[in-house]
């Protein structure tokens, strides 16, 4: 699932919807599936050296596998501006030169802009794409400069406001809008299309008399006729804009018109707003309730989607920021790099605490304490959804506060907290452990090993004895085998296995503990035994 990162180094964006007129001052934000694939293709010709009869077989198989699906987008903040000069007509009337008032609209871009294709590539096409976005150097008009490359596994997610196709998912709240874009169809929908178009012309077309050949005249005219209708994708995505208009056509051959969904000020117009955060003391933890519309708990998100509905709120808050860059909700300082103490920033842990098999609570802990900006983002938190759900989920703040404050609530919601949070010397998993590197049979990279690791970079005394629960002997082993264990949004796991263990310790360690794959998102989160707490 390649992902294509573009910076504006110049801070400007220039390009026009198609249909419209440079001085209807319209941006395409963000740039269309069209226009990227139509870039890609211009810089292998012109930076790549291919041969004018055509593309090479992996730049084709390349751009019509991207071709098949429709990207989905991360945005950077982007105000709309212009200039307007008077153009010289070259042409005199009462004495003077005519001027034409022309408008120059382009978007001012600070961040990067994220391009997600939901589609496997191969190694040679995954080379020829990254050579692609290294050798790019423009969007859209010619000054609108980029730099570009291939995102790696290992890199950071782009913040920003998402962008995607109508029909994957509706916007949870007010404030979006639907953008119309162009995209190409899928290569093999195109020849079909194409064969019946010809078909059709050819109907119309004088044909030879029996047991002759086709004059040269009804071959030139027939060459005539269907020279409007390129041969494949690739050929209709190479076609000039005068050639376009020459055919006739209102939009290009192989293109389709697709919506997006943007928020409605994706684009800013007026004076930007200073954001001013209020000056509060960091808290190490906020607890949010969830509960569905109806007030039904069995109608909540199952305790198998822990993984899928942290993530979902996790983009929810960092989008919430509109660009703003906070280093508690994501893990980074200001270059995007991770910090230097690890495990010191959030971790959304979605919870059951009264024990349905539903969840119903979420606690949003992080060790280096949740600043003014984070804890603001969290209070406004309102929202949220979960797959196949009845509709949206209601979120309420229920407290924040120090762990041990936490510790006091009172009831049996109290008590499931108490089960993460309390201190004990035998644990057990709550969601499972999802290890972060591949497991060996010998050395450090054992299963075991790798839990010790894993506690010793969360500073956690070491354990005396490590127990995985056979499925076959444990229900809650078998329960825990129907959890989500891979990232929609983040890089996948070595091993998309889940174990279910038991640790115990020589003295009583305090909660919670979160460890291996997906640790800040609910996964390898570990409960009390109930008799071995302290």
């Amino acid at each position: 699932m390649p992902t294509l990162i573009l910076q504006f180094p110049a801070g400007r964006y220039h390009a026009t919807p198609w249909g419209h007129h440079v001085n209807e001052g319209m941006i395409e934000w963000p740039p269309s599936p069209w226009r990227l694939l139509r870039g890609l293709l211009a810089t292998g010709y012109a930076t790549m050296h291919w041969p004018a009869a055509g593309a090479p077989p992996e730049a084709r198989s390349l751009i019509e596998k991207l071709a098949a699906v429709l990207p989905c987008y991360v945005l950077p903040k982007a105000v709309g501006t212009h200039s307007r000069h008077y153009m010289p007509m070259a042409r005199f009337k009462n004495g003077r030169e005519e001027t034409c008032l022309v408008f120059d609209t382009w978007a001012r871009v600070s961040g990067e802009l994220a391009v997600t294709w939901d589609v496997p590539l191969s190694p040679d096409e995954q080379v020829l794409l990254e050579q692609l976005a290294e050798r790019m150097g423009y969007l859209g008009r010619s000054e609108s400069w980029i730099n570009a490359h291939v995102a790696t596994p290992s890199e950071a997610v782009v913040q920003g406001e998402r962008c995607w196709p109508e029909g994957r998912e509706a916007p949870l709240e007010s404030g979006w809008e639907q953008v119309p874009m162009y995209a190409p169809i899928a290569a093999t929908a195109y020849v079909e299309w194409r064969d019946k178009a010809v078909a059709k012309v050819m109907e119309d077309m004088p044909q030879p008399e029996p047991g002759k050949k086709p004059t040269a005249k009804m071959k030139k005219e027939l060459e005539k006729a269907t020279k409007p209708y390129p041969l494949d994708l690739l050929a209709c995505l190479q076609m000039q804009t005068s050639e376009l208009q020459g055919f006739g056509w209102n939009q290009p051959p192989g293109s389709q018109r697709v919506f997006y969904w943007r928020k409605a000020n994706a684009i800013e117009v007026g004076v930007p707003k200073i954001h001013r955060v209020r000056e509060v003391t960091p808290v190490e933890a906020m607890l949010l309730a969830m509960a569905t519309q109806s007030g039904s708990e069995h109608a909540l998100p199952s305790v198998t989607r822990t993984l899928s509905q942290a993530e979902m709120l996790h983009r929810q808050l960092v989008g919430s920021l509109r660009g703003r860059h906070n280093i508690v909700l994501t893990g980074c300082d200001e270059q995007r790099k991770p910090l230097t103490l690890p495990h010191q920033h959030a971790h959304i842990l979605p919870l059951d605490m009264n024990g349905d098999g539903h969840l119903d609570h979420i606690l949003v802990w992080a060790p280096m304490g949740l600043d003014g900006e984070a804890q603001s983002a969290i209070r406004n938190a309102r929202r949220t959804y979960t797959k196949g759900g009845v509709g949206v989920l209601r979120l309420a703040l229920a407290g924040a506060a120090s762990l041990d404050e936490l510790l006091v609530l009172s009831g049996e919601y109290g008590a499931g907290l108490r089960k993460v949070l309390h201190k004990g010397t035998e644990w057990i998993s709550a969601t499972p452990f999802v290890p972060p590197r591949y497991v060996k049979k010998n050395g450090a990279h054992t299963l075991e090993g790798q839990v010790r690791a894993e506690l010793a970079s969360r500073n956690l005394p070491d354990v005396i004895d490590v127990q995985v629960l056979d499925p076959h002997e444990h229900d809650l082993a078998r329960r825990q085998r129907h959890f989500i264990r891979t990232r929609r949004f983040g890089p996948a796991p070595p091993i998309d296995c889940g174990f279910a263990l038991q640790l115990r310790f020589a003295e009583p360690v305090q909660g919670p503990i979160c460890l291996g794959y997906g640790s800040h998102f609910g996964l390898g989160m570990f409960r009390t035994i109930p008799d071995q707490q302290a």
